[in-house]
């Protein structure tokens, strides 16, 4: 396995969830494969360690692993000889077939694309644009495992062959998210945003969409919490400040698991605004906790909410319409129970036992095919 980061990075989030609670339940004794993970480190990060039964090795920095994570790839295959290789593009592809010609799988949550200009500077957002662009010849020959049919239909749209991709959905552990009846939920209209504060995340529509309800005076005491860190904060306090509305938009900060499960459970809705996702993982771990969503009708998310069913979608940068929409849940506590019970019957339906199965199944055919004579 190659990704960026690992899960216990500062800046992990979804995309490393996600290849921990698959490949965790592949690795070591209960899974019964070998699993290696090379990433970038971090400051008091250790080169080796050992995470979910996968042996990590990291290299380089945050930045650096752009430059040197092929090269130490290279080493790395060499002295291993796998069976197969997974390259998770979470941030640029690091293109590795060109240093490798056995079995090859490309996961890809999501690619940037143009909103990469909306979180970094011209110069830095048009790399990442052109290094997305060569991705259908250079992995032309790869298994394409995508996790969510926007992601395969962008794929798709970019060059890749449609056969060539599976799309295998992401799972949510019902057991540590769910709800309980000993925590209730917060007194007044809260909203909560879980994740990395990132520009390109468009959090600021939520902070507008807030501060029109309190100015409104349609939804008293509405609040949304933002647990989460990220380079965007300061920003985003400022943007609650001209707004008015610091004292109903905390922000705080990185949470415990613990935490999470627990806010998620005080919370009337999670808030997701985002342009685009590979799904929206936090979207299913509050559907889990029965809280439903309300985020944008963008890639991705609408796969992870259900409008009418699980929550509520909302187009994209209208912040009018995502505060009418949680207004709306603030009003109607009928609405929100029936879109938090349908919230959980969804989460029940993805089991992360049933996408690390797929997964596997998606690796050895990869592995066969590779060995297969070609023709046959």
């Amino acid at each position: 396995m190659v990704n960026w980061q690992d899960r216990t990075n500062p800046q992990a989030g979804g995309a490393e969830v996600h290849l921990h609670e698959i490949f965790g339940r592949l690795a070591g004794a209960a899974g019964g494969h070998e699993v290696h993970l090379l990433c970038s480190g971090y400051p008091g990060a250790t080169p080796e360690a050992e995470l979910d039964g996968m042996a990590v090795h990291r290299v380089g920095g945050r930045y650096g692993f752009a430059a040197g994570g092929a090269a130490a790839f290279a080493r790395l295959a060499a002295r291993l000889r796998p069976d197969v290789v997974v390259e998770d593009v979470n941030k640029v592809p690091l293109f590795l077939p060109r240093r490798w010609e056995g079995p090859f799988v490309l996961l890809v949550p999501h690619l940037f694309g143009t909103t990469a200009f909306r979180e970094v500077s011209w110069p830095m957002a048009a790399m990442v644009w052109a290094a997305e662009r060569p991705m259908p010849w250079v992995y032309r020959r790869a298994w394409v495992h995508a996790i969510s049919g926007t992601t395969r239909d962008d794929l798709v749209a970019r060059g890749f062959r449609r056969e060539a991709i599976r799309v295998i959905y992401p799972g949510v552990d019902t057991v540590r998210f769910r709800p309980d009846p000993a925590v209730a939920r917060a007194a007044e209209p809260t909203f909560l945003y879980v994740g990395r504060l990132k520009r390109y995340k468009a959090l600021d529509a939520a902070i507008h969409a807030i501060a029109a309800l309190r100015r409104s005076g349609a939804v008293p005491g509405v609040r949304l919490l933002v647990a989460g860190s990220g380079d965007d904060r300061p920003r985003l306090e400022r943007v609650a400040a001209a707004a008015g509305v610091v004292d109903a938009v905390p922000f705080l900060g990185f949470v415990s698991d613990e935490r999470k499960v627990e806010l998620y459970r005080q919370a009337w809705a999670v808030v997701f605004p985002s342009p685009k996702e590979g799904w929206g993982i936090t979207n299913v771990e509050a559907a889990a906790c029965g809280t439903p969503a309300v985020a944008s009708d963008s890639p991705g998310l609408r796969e992870s909410v259900r409008s009418g069913e699980t929550g509520l979608l909302v187009p994209h940068g209208d912040w009018s319409a995502l505060g009418a929409a949680l207004g709306t849940l603030a009003g109607d506590a009928a609405l929100r129970a029936r879109l938090g019970r349908g919230a959980r019957a969804f989460a029940e339906t993805l089991p992360w036992s049933r996408s690390a199965v797929e997964t596997a199944h998606h690796l050895e055919e990869a592995v066969a095919a590779w060995r297969r004579p070609e023709g046959t």
